[in-house]
């Protein structure tokens, strides 16, 4: 195994697959669609926008680019929403968030019908992660954390795992995925005690809890693999960092992800790996 566990090579691998799904949808007249659906201008969703839309031209998405202004109305932007959804075009939604504060963003993300939640952002998106079923897609990130373990050939089964973090877009269901493939699974967050040393138990460590540099040697050993999801705004170095002290942390452990370069640039090939997914299935189309 690599030690330094890079997300292009991944990437890479999941857009070959995908790409040759894609052309096999075009050529029986289906054309994968994604909508991504953006409320003003936030230069974080811009740039995630970008790097989704460049994805999606190298697999063979299209994509529709629906964007409203920053102040419209709940009401306005949930007919619009809806407009979106009722699409038969559409075969997956993206919508950035968050939304403003003029919005409800969890009544926005109920409005998503699961076939096409491939962002995995609703809650019967997220029973699908929780039961191990196949209704609706688990969330981009967590799934990236997975690719990245698989592809380089991270041994999951009877490991122990610590996940740093309890949000419902990486913590959580990043814990019950590896939970399905068999690891014993610590969640920590905010109110657990003695974190640096649960951590420094296990054998896989994924660190999503969105602190910069945040996780430090005494949370690691040799013998373990760290995937690190996080990102932050370094405003020392003026550039994204993880969620680990990668310089500290690096010489100490087995393996370990970077940032950046790391699970970021998987997300959005696990995301078109939904949209072409969700294409099949809306044609009823095996490949």
């Amino acid at each position: 195994m690599e030690h330094i566990l890079k997300g292009l090579p991944v990437a890479n691998a999941i857009t070959e697959v995908i790409t040759a799904d894609a052309d096999e949808l075009k050529s029986k007249g289906v054309t994968p669609t994604l909508a991504i659906v953006r409320v003003g201008e936030r230069p974080d969703d811009l740039a995630y926008e970008r790097g989704a839309m460049k994805r999606a031209e190298k697999c063979g998405v299209e994509v529709v680019n629906e964007v409203f202004a920053e102040d419209i109305a709940e009401a306005d932007f949930f007919k619009e929403l809806e407009r979106i959804n009722q699409d038969a075009r559409i075969h997956g939604i993206l919508m950035m968030q968050p939304l403003p504060e003029q919005i409800n963003g969890a009544a926005a993300r109920e409005m998503i019908a699961p076939e096409k939640d491939v962002d995995g952002c609703t809650s019967a998106s997220m029973a699908g992660v929780f039961t191990d079923t196949k209704k609706g897609y688990p969330p981009c990130t967590a799934e990236a954390a997975m690719e990245m373990l698989h592809f380089y050939g991270v041994d999951i089964k009877g490991k122990k795992a610590a996940v740093i973090g309890r949000s419902l877009v990486i913590g959580r269901p990043v814990g019950m995925m590896l939970m399905h493939e068999n690891a014993t699974v610590v969640n920590c967050h905010t109110g657990t005690e003695n974190v640096p040393e649960i951590a420094s138990k296990a054998d896989i460590l994924i660190a999503a809890a969105g602190r910069l540099r945040s996780v430090t040697p005494e949370f690691t050993n040799p013998d373990q693999v760290v995937i690190d999801v996080g990102i932050n705004w370094d405003e020392e170095k003026q550039g994204i960092a993880g969620d680990v002290d990668f310089e500290a942390v690096e010489p100490v452990v087995k393996a370990i992800t970077p940032v950046p370069a790391g699970v970021g640039s998987v997300t959005t090939s696990v995301l078109m790996k939904h949209v072409i997914d969700a294409a099949k299935k809306s044609a009823d189309i095996v490949i």
